[in-house]
C-alpha cells in the first residue's frame, strides 16, 4: 500500500502537524514563516509525522522566538547516545523586523503567538504562526454557528 503524503499547498508543502483548535480559540491577524532549530533525532520523527501542537505556544525573550510545549516524539530506533526530550524548548528563526513587529503587537496591544501548522518546505521544517486575540466564549457560539450552517447549505445544495 502506497501512503498519500498530505499536501497544504499547491507548491508542495508536505503538513506535518496542524493546530485546529487555534482557528476556533482565537481570531488569527497576521501568519508568519519561521524556521526551527531541531536536533536529528527531532527530525527523523517529523519526517515519520510524529509531531503535535495542540498545547504549543511562543514566547518572545531577549529579542528572539521561542516555541514551547511542542511535543515531538522519539522514534524507537533514536539513536542510543542521545536522551530525547520530547517537549523541549526550541528556537524560532525570524527576521529581525518580524520580531520587531512581533514583540511590539504582543506587548503593547496584548496579541499572543500561536502555532498553527508544521510542514516541510524545500527540505526545512517550517512553522506557521499566528499573531492572534482570544476569542471570548460567544465568539465561539458564532463560529459553531456558522459552520453548521455553511454544513447544512451543503447537504441542501448538494446535486442528488
Amino acid at each position: 500500500m502506497s501512503s498519500k503524503k498530505k499536501t497544504d499547498s499547491p507548491g508542495g508543502q508536505k503538513l506535518i502537524a496542524e493546530n485546529r483548535k487555534a482557528r476556533f480559540d482565537y481570531f488569527i491577524e497576521e501568519t508568519y514563516e519561521a524556521g526551527l532549530v531541531l536536533e536529528g533525532w527531532e527530525v527523523k520523527s517529523l519526517r515519520a509525522g510524529r509531531a503535535n501542537l495542540t498545547e504549543a505556544y511562543a514566547v518572545l525573550k531577549n529579542g528572539e522566538a521561542f516555541l514551547i510545549g511542542a511535543n515531538v516524539a522519539p522514534l524507537l530506533s533514536a539513536s542510543t547516545h542521545v536522551k530525547p526530550d520530547p517537549i523541549r524548548t526550541r528556537k524560532l528563526l525570524l527576521g529581525r523586523r518580524e520580531l520587531d513587529r512581533l514583540a511590539g503587537a504582543v506587548e503593547r496591544e496584548g496579541y499572543t503567538l500561536v502555532p498553527l501548522k508544521l510542514y516541510w518546505s524545500r527540505s526545512r521544517a517550517k512553522l506557521a504562526l499566528g499573531l492572534a486575540k482570544g476569542k471570548k466564549k460567544h465568539d465561539k457560539r458564532a463560529t459553531e454557528k456558522d459552520r453548521d450552517w455553511q454544513r447544512q447549505k451543503a447537504r441542501i445544495l448538494k446535486p442528488r
